[in-house]
């Protein structure tokens, strides 16, 4: 079975790293899936987006991406993210409390606007509703 090499990087820290048959990610066009042989592109992943990776072996890798980019080459696939967290990784509490937050400093807060969406990014992540 054909694969592709995947990378999963944040500013802090790599992510994940290996072999996948799929990426699913969110870019600001719309939601993406990478297959083996997928034409080259460059995304703008989506605020507040989930990134999803079916590794060739062991359990799909669901990830909180925010900001960043989405590049396909004919060397495999680059997700190089602001800030990322793994699903397992998440604290589901702390990312309501957060979502609470952002919503109560109501719309005209752009900083509140962008808490709420990683909130919900994190919460979806977990498989949580948001």
């Amino acid at each position: 079975m054909a694969t592709l090499q995947v990378e999963l990087v944040a500013v802090e820290r790599m992510i994940w790293s290996g072999a996948a048959s799929m990426v699913i990610a969110r870019t600001t066009e719309g939601e993406l899936g990478v297959l083996p042989g997928h034409a080259p592109l460059l995304g703008e992943l989506a605020p507040g987006g989930v990134v999803r990776i079916r590794p060739e072996s062991g359990e799909e890798l669901v990830v909180a991406a925010h900001g960043g980019f989405l590049s396909v080459t004919e060397r495999g696939v680059s997700i190089l993210a602001e800030t990322a967290e793994i699903a397992s990784e998440i604290d589901v509490e702390r990312a309501r409390e957060a979502l609470r937050r952002a919503e109560q400093a109501g719309d005209d807060d752009p900083e509140a606007l962008a808490a709420g969406r990683r909130a919900q990014s994190r919460l979806r992540a977990a498989g949580q509703d948001a």
